[in-house]
């Protein structure tokens, strides 16, 4: 599964509306039913937060385009795409993701939402050392650790530079070409031990050792400033895998760049990512995605992002450890007031899994009375008798009861199967297995309690079936049916038009001699290769010569000369000049602007089977429902 937008977005918290319930069917295609509520529900996501208050629509005009996504799904389904373990493990994962703060609760206190959000208005510079302790370390080797740090703590003090002893000492990976440095972080962007340290820590001062569950942390604060916001992108990627040859990561920089020419030659960016980036979960989306802070997205994503100044400007391709992306600027807000915050700050603290473990002992000590759990102590008693190395058969006892539910031996072998455990007593793994079986039977419920995780599921089904099927019907078919993009071309190759351009030769001489003389043979009537033959030797090139047809703003030596442009950087015309003539506007031809032509036969083609799909499946709309729906 790609998750790039997984190291990308793991820090993003994903804001749900929860919608009216109703179990009222608005629309049914080919026996598949669409109720009011998930209809209400995706119309009113997705026409909040837009760029453009003309892209808003009313609940009318969104249905036909629901419509149309929901025919795409049904056939997908009826080629049996969800039955792919692919598909199944893919989905898998998402909904681990967003079950997770389901199954906790936390508890927090109004001085803890106080100090997040002024944190929140500030971002550290900081850079710090790890030291490793394995989760199964004894309080000996534990304290080795420790007294290791606590002596790089010294040694820093002493005069030592931070920057060489994270070099030197840090078992963060990263730590040997970044030197500890993390760059701005703000709240919730780091395990809340080292969050509270950071903020804790003066400017220019070290912390004392801070214990996480991945160490023993030193960390510097090199500087705070005031919180940037947040802001909404798109994005275009191409994915480079961590392993990828040096040719994998050339394909990837081609392409991306090739993406970057057709939007600067007006390529509509919301299409060209649905049908090119290999971020899966914002394609389906125009590229679009949640909004995040500076420290929420890695460095080399943050950077360009923020330096867009405007909305609706678009990065040159910039590179990640995912791969390659371009940027689009959708909006950008500042850090909200407290009390449009605190909501936000309050999901986030339930979110963060350093503060789980408390939350999920409350949690699952709630769900024990939802549920109506009995336990029987005689039967667990006997437990402590019996040790999981032993060949002993377990009581044939119940050992507790969860929603009329009995759970025995059988129960408990396979509980501990699944965790492959192989030493200790059965009474030593009795409250994990009670959580365990208690967690899954609220896991296994949260679409029925929360109409709002069911509709981000159905979602993330919907979304990942439409990639699927669209790659496989529109995306690659078009890029690989040469013969019916070879015909759509000529049907319609009056489209895409060559503006003005200049046609011939950019010369540059080693000196103004070496100019005077190609100019001379230029005058003369020999032609460029002629020219280079004459002027150039085998021991040195004092001429190099650039052919090619280029419209305004293609090539800054051009734009100097013929358009009447700015000089160009590192110019010198004393020894550059061009030769050629400008000619009129004409079609582009299909390899000139084949990205453009292969977009335009996708939607050509996806217009056609949207027709084929309607003609397929019978489509039938509640419209009095319809019409009771308020648009936003």
């Amino acid at each position: 599964m790609n998750r790039v937008f997984f190291s990308l977005i793991f820090f993003i918290v994903i804001t749900l509306q929860v919608a009216a319930q109703s179990d009222e069917v608005l629309l049914t295609i080919d026996h598949h039913e669409v109720r009011k509520d998930e209809f209400e529900f995706v119309y009113n996501k997705n026409n909040n937060n837009l760029y453009s208050d003309a892209d808003r629509k009313t609940p009318k005009e969104y249905l036909e385009l629901f419509i149309n996504f929901k025919l795409k799904v049904v056939e997908a389904e009826n080629l049996k795409m969800d039955t792919s373990q692919a598909f199944i493990n893919e989905l898998a994962g998402y909904r681990k993701e967003i079950a997770a703060p389901y199954l906790t609760d936390i508890e927090f206190n109004e001085h803890q939402v106080e100090e997040l959000y002024r944190r929140m208005k500030l971002e550290i510079d900081a850079s710090h050392i790890l030291l490793r302790v394995d989760e199964n370390a004894s309080a000996e080797q534990e304290q080795q650790v420790l007294d290791k740090i606590t002596n790089i703590r010294n040694q820093i003090l002493g005069g030592k530079a931070f920057e060489d002893a994270a070099e030197e000492y840090s078992e963060d990976p990263s730590a040997k070409t970044n030197k500890g440095h993390l760059n701005y972080f703000s709240a919730f962007t780091m395990v809340a031990p080292f969050e509270d340290a950071a903020f804790n820590t003066p400017v220019g001062e070290i912390s004392e050792p801070v214990r996480t569950d991945f160490g023993y942390h030193l960390i510097k604060v090199h500087d705070t400033r005031p919180n940037k916001g947040e802001l909404q992108v798109a994005h275009i990627m191409k994915n480079v895998g961590r392993n990828a040859t040096p040719g994998e990561k050339a394909k990837a920089k081609t392409a991306i760049d090739s993406i970057y020419q057709l939007l600067l030659d007006g390529a509509d960016f919301a299409e060209m990512a649905k049908k090119e980036s290999q971020d899966r979960r914002s394609a389906v989306r125009g590229g679009e995605m949640p909004w995040f802070s500076a420290g929420r997205i890695v460095k080399e994503f943050s950077d360009p992002a923020f330096a867009l100044k405007n909305d609706g400007d678009i990065s040159e391709p910039v590179k990640t450890p995912y791969g390659y992306h371009i940027i689009k600027r959708l909006s950008a807000r500042p850090v909200p007031p407290f009390e449009e915050a605190r909501a936000s700050i309050e999901s986030q603290i339930k979110k963060d899994a350093t503060r789980q473990a408390s939350g999920k002992k409350a949690f699952v000590e709630k769900l024990k009375k939802e549920y109506n759990f009995l336990e029987d102590k005689a039967a667990k008693a006997k437990l402590a008798e019996l040790t999981i190395a032993d060949t002993s058969a377990l009581p044939e006892d119940t050992f507790f009861t969860i929603d009329n539910k009995n759970f025995g031996a059988a129960e408990l072998t396979a509980f501990i199967k699944r965790n492959n455990i192989k030493t200790g007593s059965y009474l030593s793994v009795y409250d994990n297995w009670v959580t365990d079986e208690i967690s899954n039977l609220e896991d296994s419920k949260l679409e029925e309690k929360y109409p709002e995780f069911r509709y981000l599921m159905n979602e993330y089904h919907d979304g990942i079936l439409l990639f699927n099927i669209s790659q496989e019907k529109i995306w690659n078919y078009a890029a690989q049916d040469t013969a019916g993009l070879e015909d759509f071309y000529q049907k319609n190759k009056d489209k895409h038009m060559c503006g003005d351009r200049f046609n011939g030769h950019i010369i540059t001489c080693k000196d103004v001699s070496v100019r005077e003389e190609a100019e001379n043979l230029f005058g003369a009537g020999l032609n460029a290769d002629e020219v280079l033959e004459h002027i150039n030797s085998d021991e040195e090139e004092l001429i190099s010569i650039e052919t090619g047809a280029w419209e305004e703003a293609q090539n800054p030596v051009v734009d100097y000369y013929v358009w009447n442009g700015k000089d160009p950087e590192n110019f010198d015309s004393a020894i550059t000049f061009v030769r050629g003539d400008i000619i009129k506007p004409e079609p582009k031809t299909l390899d000139d602007a084949r990205g453009l032509f292969i977009s335009d036969y996708q939607d050509y083609l996806e217009e056609q089977w949207i027709k084929e799909l309607r003609n397929k499946y019978k489509v039938k709309v509640n419209k009095k429902l319809l019409n009771s729906i308020e648009g936003v």
